[in-house]
């Protein structure tokens, strides 16, 4: 075992075994998708789901925003609750409750079952990966943590890759339901897995109280460049969450292709926030806001050709193009700021996991469902504006992360 890897001590009644460590791990990194598969997958299903349950496509829409927002507000309060209680229990129940929700969103034909149950959705998948966040640096420090913490939005990515590209052969085969009866199978065998393979990494119970809790969040969210960060988060990803809230209806009316269409198009730019990632790796030695300037900078350029072209000459592959580059972009500066956050408190890993998610996603279902109400999806050039207003909001908030940084230093 790696000398940057301590287990947890034997307090705990169930520890991963030094053998299954690596598989330990393939599972950490496979449960940070699932947040993105519970929303992607059936991104695709969005207008038949409409048409199906005899809703408008706000109504629909607002399936994944409140999945947003209870995912969000659960992780407030969840980063506290793990370094108390332990993850392993606290995720592995979580599984289990978001395997039978899934089930029961999959039998249903009520709208208002749907969010309660998509509400039930946020907060068990804020645990599984709130969790498996603070996993890594419960086990690992220095050079190791930061090249696993690297990882998080290129592996967080798969969801977003995969999961509409599955859903829309899903939805043309069986109808928007199988997606829910895949998030039951998936959801039941990450359960399984976790059971025999996974253990608790917490090393050391801390007391649950009130009073040191809110010392800690006082002091987390008093520091001024985590909370920039973590705004830069959320704004990255809406750009990605506007598309994909935006994308199923431009797709599929305005342009007239079918769900499957949608599913390769959501594959393209999944791949393309994992480019970003992958970029954001290769330059990790280099200038921190530098780097950052010069993809914000090449963002703008690109989301400006982006509208003076559609304006002009709009069509799917024009729109996906473009869309593809403004997404490398802003997985650029998730991944950033990602490692950033996640490496500010490790005293209190599960807290700054808890935070840094939970402020990320209520940002994100603030921006996105705040910007299709003011700019519906219409077609491509509404999504180009969509993203210059989200852009013109990271420039001002890394200007003031600079500005910050220069004054601290």
């Amino acid at each position: 075992m790696n000398s940057s890897t301590q287990m947890a001590p034997q307090q705990w009644a169930r520890t991963i075994k030094p053998q299954n460590l690596h598989i330990a791990n393939f599972l950490a990194f496979a449960l940070l998708p699932l947040s993105g598969f519970g929303t992607d997958i059936y991104l695709p299903s969005l207008p038949g789901m409409a048409v199906d349950l005899q809703v408008s496509a706000v109504q629909v829409q607002f399936t994944i925003t409140i999945f947003l927002i209870s995912y969000g507000i659960s992780q407030l309060f969840i980063g506290s609750i793990l370094d108390s209680y332990g993850r392993y229990m606290s995720g592995l129940g979580a599984l289990v409750v978001f395997t039978m929700s899934s089930i029961a969103v999959a039998l249903t034909s009520s709208i208002e079952m749907i969010y309660a149950m998509r509400v039930v959705q946020g907060v068990t998948v804020g645990f599984a990966v709130a969790g498996k966040r603070a996993f890594f640096v419960d086990l690992y420090t220095g050079t190791k943590l930061k090249h696993y913490l690297g990882m998080f939005s290129i592996i967080w990515s798969t969801g977003p890759i995969i999961a509409p590209f599955v859903g829309g052969y899903l939805q043309t085969l069986y109808g928007w339901r199988a997606n829910f009866w895949f998030l039951a199978i998936l959801g039941g065998v990450l359960a399984i897995a976790e059971f025999i393979f996974s253990g608790e990494t917490l090393p050391k119970k801390t007391p649950f109280q009130i009073r040191r809790v809110l010392g800690i969040y006082k002091e987390i969210l008093s520091h001024l460049p985590f909370v920039l960060g973590v705004v830069l988060l959320g704004l990255s990803y809406a750009m990605v969450m506007v598309c994909n809230m935006t994308a199923p209806f431009v797709i599929e009316h305005h342009f007239a292709f079918d769900a499957v269409t949608t599913g390769y198009c959501s594959l393209i730019l999944g791949f393309a926030w994992m480019v970003g990632g992958f970029i954001s790796k290769a330059v990790v030695e280099h200038a921190f806001f530098r780097k950052l300037f010069v993809n914000i900078a090449l963002q703008s350029l690109i989301i400006i050709a982006m509208i003076i072209t559609l304006h002009f000459f709009e069509n799917i592959y024009v729109m996906v193009a473009f869309a593809f580059l403004v997404h490398a972009g802003a997985g650029f500066t998730f991944n950033n700021y990602m490692t950033f956050s996640m490496t500010r408190f490790p005293k209190n890993a599960g807290v700054a996991s808890g935070l840094t998610g939970g402020f990320t996603f209520l940002l994100v279902s603030a921006f996105s469902y705040g910007i299709i109400n003011v700019l519906p999806a219409k077609d491509g050039l509404h999504l180009g504006w969509s993203y210059a207003l989200l852009s013109l909001l990271v420039i001002i908030v890394v200007l003031l992360a600079k500005k910050h940084t220069n004054e601290t230093n």
